[in-house]
């Protein structure tokens, strides 16, 4: 299929014509000199000037119809390529059956707690590293994209087809890397800021937390609710066991507290307000089965789309003006000499 990228150039087309008669108009004479009734130069080849125009050279022979007509073939196509001619080739896109995913992984300190190791010592930070890797390795034709929040919520990974991008972003993460507070709120009002341009049905927030909110701008639920507003669905994972006392590394030492509690109510409020699943993670394996669960959500149909691929082609009839010019240059050498 032919497009003109630039059709709005053809309205240079009749400027030749155009150009004279205003002029004549603003003069109110004709703007061609007059010719000279006394010769004020003299020929050194009367004979080649007579033969020029015995051949038509005053302008009424067929040599300078020939003129005019290269003349007009270099403005047309300058004209033409001017308006940047392309030819569109169809290119037929199938996307995948997949989502919108994006990971918002809380990091604040309670994630030194060493409660999901079943015995081993390793803090909630790592099990959770651990098993959300495999989880995105796992997400062929998805955008995943990664937030990390605490006393507040930064964009780590926009959403991106790039999975090996997102799982480097992931094994960086450290306990107390975002602060020791939790902003639950500000990570779903971020979370919804990057998914609502994403196609409807197809907008995922997987919410990872361990601790209240205690921190940031938005309260949860309200933040909830504006990413219902906008279609998004919210899955909540709360990482923690249900011990009274649970060891924590501080300060290089395993310390005990009974602080390090989690607001499930508001947990689950927001799963339910978006119409998500909450999961409760207790230890590793539970984290893992989890993860395999959420792997077998819905995911959208896949649809195709066509898009069309412009190949340029102002270069031809660039190349016939060159053409006509070379010809003019050629004819002018000729009469010349």
């Amino acid at each position: 299929m032919l497009e003109f990228h630039w059709p709005w150039a053809a309205l240079a087309l009749p400027l030749p014509w155009l150009l004279p008669r205003l002029r004549r108009r603003r003069t109110g004479s004709d703007p061609t000199p007059p010719r000279p009734t006394t010769p004020g130069l003299r020929h050194p080849h009367p004979e080649r000037l007579r033969a020029v125009f015995a051949a038509g050279g005053d302008g009424t022979g067929g040599a300078a119809r020939l003129d005019r007509l290269l003349w007009l073939l270099l403005w047309l196509a300058l004209v033409a390529a001017l308006t940047r001619p392309q030819w569109l080739t169809p290119h037929t896109e199938i996307s995948t059956p997949g989502y919108d995913l994006m990971l918002a992984v809380d990091a604040s300190h309670s994630m030194a707690a060493l409660d999901l190791g079943d015995g081993r010592q390793l803090d909630r930070m790592q099990v959770v590293r651990t098993v959300m890797d495999r989880f995105v390795a796992g997400r062929g034709g998805d955008r995943v994209g990664l937030i990390l929040f605490g006393a507040q919520a930064f964009v780590l990974a926009p959403l991106t087809l790039d999975r090996t991008a997102v799982r480097q972003q992931l094994a960086g993460l450290v306990p107390g890397i975002a602060g020791s507070a939790t902003a639950l709120g500000d990570a779903i009002a971020l979370g919804t800021l990057k998914l609502r341009e994403r196609p409807e049905g197809s907008r995922v927030l997987l919410l990872i937390a361990d601790g209240d909110n205690n921190a940031g701008s938005f309260d949860p639920r309200e933040a909830a609710r504006l990413a219902a507003q906008y279609g998004i669905r919210i899955h909540v994972i709360g990482v923690g066991s249900q011990q009274q006392r649970i060891p924590i590394r501080e300060e290089g030492q395993i310390r005990y507290r009974d602080d390090l509690t989690m607001d499930e109510e508001t947990l689950r409020a927001i799963a339910a307000l978006t119409g998500g699943d909450y999961f409760r993670a207790t230890d590793g394996d539970a984290l893992a089965r989890i993860s395999a669960q959420i792997d077998g959500l819905e995911k959208t149909a896949s649809e195709a789309r066509t898009l069309y691929l412009p190949q340029p082609l102002y270069r031809w009839p660039l190349l016939l003006a060159l053409a006509a010019l070379l010809a003019l240059r050629i004819r002018d050498r000729g009469v010349v000499s």
